[in-house]
């Protein structure tokens, strides 16, 4: 009982420490010996106190039994003082801490060693009150004491540990920031110097003047670039009204413009710019533009930057044009040649792989953010009471973190209703009888408008009379895009019949269907494209038309998205509130938005190679997007119903963009670049079996070159040829998303250790304070009846004579 006592029992100072010499409190090894030191006097004190608590403990009875500990307020003085002594209410856990409870034993220390106690004079010889400047309170003196000692070490510190200090002390921001001006003042160091030269005195200044130009100076810099974050306010309005579920909608189309941006920057400095800068001689008179090429991308785009067919395959340092037999122009002497074939394919490459690193670094930094490890029990209480920036002065932000809070306690409210009220047995048999048939039914649709895709591609094949006619090439994306646009309206309808406990499991089963969706139409159009399309358009360039194709559907699945915007939100609105008198505004459908922006993605992925300037079409096209859906959401739509806290949307939506449709367009493009012939009229590749013989080539021109490159064929033969090293960066990626999935599991297994831990550690607490309050009151007992007996022994003789008589 001795060892385990000494962290909670309280220890009077012992006499021979007025005379020791505290260290500085900002030593950290000092400050830990000091602390030791303070321990070391209470086990000292304990062990003297040790073998009369164990004999009292055994006499106890009934020990083993642990009774719940009785309000503070009636129990005894000596239990209270143990308390008040234990290690939680005393010594605190930062650095703040220990210099305040150090400061107040050392001032204790001085005052003890250096005042007088009155009562050693005369009263005559007594000095007078003012003389020692006593006040009433003797709790100020210390606190001002204690501030005037800690302002004498702050600033004895350099500016940056004094910052340091201060920000670690557990004392609130009027505190801190009244310590921080008085030590700013030049007492301590300036005023020797002050003494010894004015040169030092002034450089010291100086140097102090600079220090602080240059932190408010990154303070200002470091706010203005928040202030650049594009729309930084309207994301905050947005997650305010409309919780954190419509929030990730926006997140997320944020995150694709970033991929978008990092994409388009590769391609135009290692292909299209040079193109520029060496254009090639066209074939014939540029076609005049006529307005329908914004649709269609055919026309006068044909010969531009923006599609394949216009990149030469020749050595673009050199004054030719591209020579007709196919055969590439010979390096001058003196140049630095510029291999596009090479150039193209290993861009489109390299552009690809670090879009697939940023994808799962992404997907990994946000699993992590998410699913964060620890009990959400308290997260109601931190909610409340520490979710308000007390820096927040203007009232428009104000009113937008009101905003804030109170959509957050909505969905925390809304998440902690469901856990409460779970499903029957028969309630759930129904719910799954009900699911099992609207899967049914939406998987049967996603089947038919695959073959409805694939029946009127096969149409247009055949029909030669829509061959000429421009406008007839809008005629199959623009069935594609009703077909997407009409089919979740569809499984939407089936999800309002379906018992859904959750809005989260309501959105997570119609991202779901959506999606089969999509690749069901996707599947059946990279088959039309790459394998009936290839076939049919021999000696043309097929891959103009690829290009051209995947355009249009990119232009036409933002224009029913602006429709289905007008007339299924505004007009849907106005008709709600004009006609039938009603408040309710349509939600925003999160599932079937985020499924647009993924699907528009998945274009830009796969018209990459043949079209260069796809992502920045995909760029203006989400800048758009995002103003059009940002103002049809603040004026038509209203926040769910059913508040819900979507903690893992902006995972889930990564996920859903990195495998199935980043990694579909890789396939795809892999598919093209090894096993698809190009054409032989047009592009860079158009005198090779495949576009992947471009580096062979290369290697091969290497070689011949001389030895002082034979390293470069090395690299290409082992690294690029090489399946292996595909297959070991695909297992890396792999690994370290299984590796974060596995961390996280285990860190929560290790909280709920902890958890379990700390309950016990908690169930000991009480133990022994039990033990401890039942051993004082027995010793209080003892002592009130050894008192008694004493005195009853001790009494007058005389008193025990007139009892005697009497």
């Amino acid at each position: 009982m001795a060892q385990p006592l000494a962290f909670v029992l309280d220890v009077p100072e012992t006499p021979g420490d007025q005379g020791s010499q505290d260290p500085s409190p900002y030593d950290e090894s000092e400050v830990h010996d000091s602390f030791h030191q303070l321990i070391q006097e209470q086990s000292q004190w304990v062990a003297q106190e040790g073998l009369e608590l164990q004999q009292r403990e055994q006499e106890a009875p009934g020990s083993g039994q642990q009774t719940l500990p009785r309000p503070e307020g009636t129990q005894s003085t000596a239990t209270l003082r143990i308390l008040a002594s234990m290690p939680s209410r005393t010594i605190g856990r930062s650095r703040g801490a220990i210099i305040s409870q150090y400061y107040s034993r050392t001032v204790q220390l001085r005052r003890r060693s250096s005042r007088p106690l009155l009562g050693n004079f005369v009263l005559s010889a007594r000095p007078s009150l003012r003389l020692y400047d006593l006040e009433l309170d003797p709790t100020a003196r210390e606190e001002e004491e204690k501030q005037s000692l800690l302002v004498k070490e702050l600033q004895s510190l350099a500016v940056a540990q004094r910052d340091h200090m201060l920000r670690g002390m557990p004392l609130s921001l009027a505190e801190k920031r009244s310590l921080r001006e008085k030590s700013r003042t030049p007492t301590g160091r300036w005023r020797g110097q002050r003494g010894s030269g004015g040169v030092c005195s002034c450089c010291g200044r100086l140097r102090y003047a600079c220090v602080l130009a240059l932190h408010s100076l990154g303070l200002v810099l470091l706010s203005g670039l928040q202030a650049l974050t594009p729309w930084r306010y309207a994301l905050k309005r947005i997650g305010g009204q409309f919780g954190s579920s419509v929030l990730s909608y926006f997140l997320f189309l944020k995150t694709l413009l970033a991929f978008n941006a990092v994409l388009l920057l590769l391609l135009v400095a290692f292909i299209m710019g040079p193109q520029v800068a060496f254009p090639p001689t066209l074939p014939g008179p540029a076609p005049v533009c006529t307005g329908l090429e914004l649709l269609t991308g055919a026309g006068c785009f044909t010969h531009t930057v923006m599609f394949y067919g216009h990149y030469s395959n020749a050595t673009l340092n050199q004054p030719c044009g591209s020579p007709l037999d196919g055969s590439q122009c010979t390096p001058r002497a003196g140049g630095l040649p510029y291999n596009m074939p090479l150039a193209y394919l290993y861009t489109v490459g390299a552009g690809f792989f670090i879009t697939c690193i940023t994808l799962v670094y992404s997907m990994a930094h946000s699993f992590g953010e998410s699913y964060r490890v620890g009990s959400t029990s308290g997260i109601h209480a931190i909610t409340v009471f520490c979710s308000w920036d007390y820096k927040v002065t203007q009232k428009r932000a104000s009113r937008l973190q009101q905003d804030n809070i109170r959509t957050r306690l909505k969905e925390l409210l809304a998440e902690w209703q469901l856990r409460q009220s779970p499903r029957s047995v028969c309630g759930r048999l129904r719910q799954a009888a009900a699911l099992g048939l609207a899967w049914l039914l939406c998987l049967g649709t996603a089947l038919g408008c695959a073959v409805a895709v694939h029946v009127f591609s096969e149409f247009l094949i055949q029909s030669p009379e829509a061959a000429g006619q421009e406008a007839a090439l809008l005629v199959l994306p623009l069935v594609v895009g009703l077909l997407n646009l009409g089919a979740p309206y569809l499984c939407r309808v089936l999800a309002a019949l379906e018992p859904h406990d959750s809005p989260v499991l309501e959105v997570y089963v119609a991202i779901c269907r959506n999606l089969i969706l999509k690749l069901a139409i996707l599947g059946t159009l990279c088959y039309h494209w790459l394998g009936r399309r290839v076939a049919v358009l021999q000696g043309q360039c097929w891959e103009d038309f690829v290009g051209q194709e995947l355009y249009r559907f990119l232009v036409m699945d933002f224009v029913l998205m602006l429709l289905d915007t007008l007339f299924g939100e505004l007009v849907w609105r106005i008709i709600s509130e004009k006609k039938l008198k009603r408040r309710r505004k349509p939600e925003f459908d999160i599932a079937r938005n985020v499924l647009e922006l993924i699907y528009g993605q998945t274009l830009t992925w796969l018209g990459v190679l043949f079209s260069p300037l796809l992502p920045a079409v995909q760029i203006i096209k989400l800048l758009l997007v995002f103003y059009v859906k940002k103002t049809s959401l603040l004026a038509n739509c209203q926040a769910p119903r059913r508040p819900w806290l979507a903690s893992h949307m902006s995972t889930v939506f990564l996920t859903l963009l990195c495998f199935p449709a980043f990694l579909g367009a890789a396939v795809f493009l892999c598919y093209a670049v090894w096993q698809v012939k190009p054409s032989s009229t047009c592009g860079p590749f158009r005198t090779l079996d495949s576009m992947y013989e471009a580096g062979r080539v290369w290697v091969r021109y290497l070689e011949a070159a001389g030895p002082r490159v034979s390293w470069l064929p090395w690299v290409h033969r082992y690294l690029v040829e090489n399946t292996f090293f595909v297959f070991l960066v695909s297992a890396l990626l792999l690994a370290v998303i299984y590796l974060n999935i596995q961390v996280v599991r285990g860190q929560r297994r290790v909280i709920c250790l902890l958890k379990e831990q700390i309950s016990n550690e908690g169930e000991d607490k009480i133990f022994l304070i039990n033990k401890l309050h039942s051993i004082y009151e027995r010793k209080e007992r003892e002592e009130r009846s050894r008192v008694g007996t004493t005195e009853e022994t001790a009494a007058p003789p005389a008193l025990l004579t007139e009892e005697r008589d009497d």
